[in-house]
C-alpha cells in the first residue's frame, strides 16, 4: 500500500521536533523553544534553518559531524550525509553499487552512525552517478526504478539510515552509449523510494542535472514527497526554481575547504533574512573547524560553534 503525505512530512517535523529537543535537554529544559524572527544567543528553535554536512567517507569518518555543537550544548548538525553511493550499470540493468569506503562506514555503524543517530542527527546517504550508462533520469520503465529502489530500502533498512540524497551528477545523457533522458524516469524514482522506504525517511534532492529539471515539471504528487531540495552550488545562493514553501529549499551552500569564511557568512544570513530552510556545507574534514563554523552558526543559530574533538 501506498505511503500517504501525511506519514512523508513527519520526517520533516522529526529534524525540527530533534533540533528543539536537543536545545532544551542543553539548557536543562523539557519544553520546545520558542520561534523568533531573528537569531538570539540561545535561541535555537524549530524553525531555524536545518544544518546540513555532506562528509567524503573515502577519506573522513562521518563521525566527524558529532563532534561539533552550539555554545547552547545542542547539535551544530542536524543532517549528515555519506557520500557517495553510486548508482551503476551491469550492462543490462542500473544497479546500487557501494565503494569499499561507504560499505565500511555502514559496516561501522555502531561507532560512524549510530552515535550520531543518538544525539538526533538524522544520517543519510547521498545517491550520485558514476560515469556510466544508467542515472535516475534515465531508467527505461517504471520496473527498473522501482527495482533500484528496492535495493536502495534494503540499505536503508539494513543499516538503519534516515533517507537518502538524489544527486545527478556525472552522468552525460544521450551520448557515449548513455540513454537519453526519460522524462517519466525521475518521478518513478521518487515514487518508488517514497513507497519502500521506512515510513519516517529523508528523501533530499541535490538541485542538480537532468533529474531535477525532470522533477520541475513533475506533478506536485510528485514533488512533494521531496522533503528538501537544495542549491548545489559551492559559494553561490541559487534558491531552488521549485514550488514549495521556503522552509522546505536551501538556497546557499558552501565547501568548508574552498569557500571563503566572508562568503559563508553572508550566504547564512541571507538564508535566515529570506527564509530558506536549509544550509548546506561539504566536505567536513577531520580537525577543528570551529571558528569557520561559528562564522555561519552565529547567522544562522546566534551561537558559537564548540569543537568537542
Amino acid at each position: 500500500m501506498s505511503r500517504t503525505h501525511e506519514r512523508r512530512h513527519p520526517a520533516r517535523r522529526a529534524i525540527a521536533a530533534a533540533t528543539a529537543m536537543a536545545a532544551a535537554a542543553a539548557l536543562g529544559t523539557v519544553a520546545a523553544l520558542p520561534a523568533a524572527a531573528a537569531p538570539e544567543p540561545g535561541a535555537r528553535s524549530s524553525s531555524d534553518p536545518v544544518s546540513i554536512a555532506y562528509v567524503e567517507v573515502n577519506s573522513n569518518e562521518l563521525a566527524n559531524v558529532g563532534k561539533y555543537e552550539l555554545a547552547d550544548g545542542s547539535n551544530a548538525f542536524d543532517v549528515a550525509i555519506i557520500f557517495a553511493a553510486n548508482i551503476n550499470h551491469d550492462g543490462t540493468a542500473p544497479y546500487l553499487h557501494l565503494n569499499d569506503q561507504v560499505q565500511a562506514t555502514l559496516d561501522a555503524a555502531d561507532t560512524q552512525i549510530k552515535p550520531l543517530q543518538d544525539m538526533g542527527i538524522k544520517v543519510t546517504l547521498s545517491l550520485l552517478g558514476n560515469h556510466q550508462a544508467a542515472g535516475f533520469a534515465n531508467f527505461p520503465t517504471q520496473a527498473s526504478a522501482e527495482a533500484f529502489a528496492d535495493e536502495v530500502a534494503d540499505v536503508v533498512q539494513t543499516y538503519g539510515l534516515d533517507g537518502v540524497d538524489i544527486d545527478d551528477e556525472w552522468v552525460t545523457y544521450g551520448s557515449g552509449g548513455t540513454p537519453a533522458v526519460n522524462p517519466s524516469s525521475a518521478a518513478w524514482l521518487v515514487d518508488a523510494l517514497h513507497e519502500k522506504l521506512p515510513a519516517d525517511s529523508l528523501i533530499t534532492l541535490y538541485d542538480i542535472g537532468a533529474t531535477s529539471t525532470s522533477l520541475q515539471q513533475a506533478p506536485t504528487s510528485v514533488v512533494d514527497k521531496l522533503d528538501y531540495i537544495w542549491n548545489p552550488y559551492y559559494g553561490q545562493y541559487n534558491p531552488p526554481q521549485f514550488d514549495l514553501d521556503r522552509s522546505r529549499l536551501g538556497a546557499a551552500a558552501v565547501d568548508l575547504g574552498q569557500t571563503p569564511v566572508s562568503t559563508a557568512t553572508n550566504l547564512a544570513a541571507r538564508t535566515v533574512a529570506d527564509g530558506y530552510g536549509a544550509f548546506v556545507t561539504y566536505d567536513l574534514r577531520a580537525g577543528d573547524a570551529s571558528s569557520y563554523l561559528s562564522a555561519i552558526t552565529r547567522e544562522l543559530y546566534g551561537q558559537d560553534t564548540v569543537y568537542t574533538g
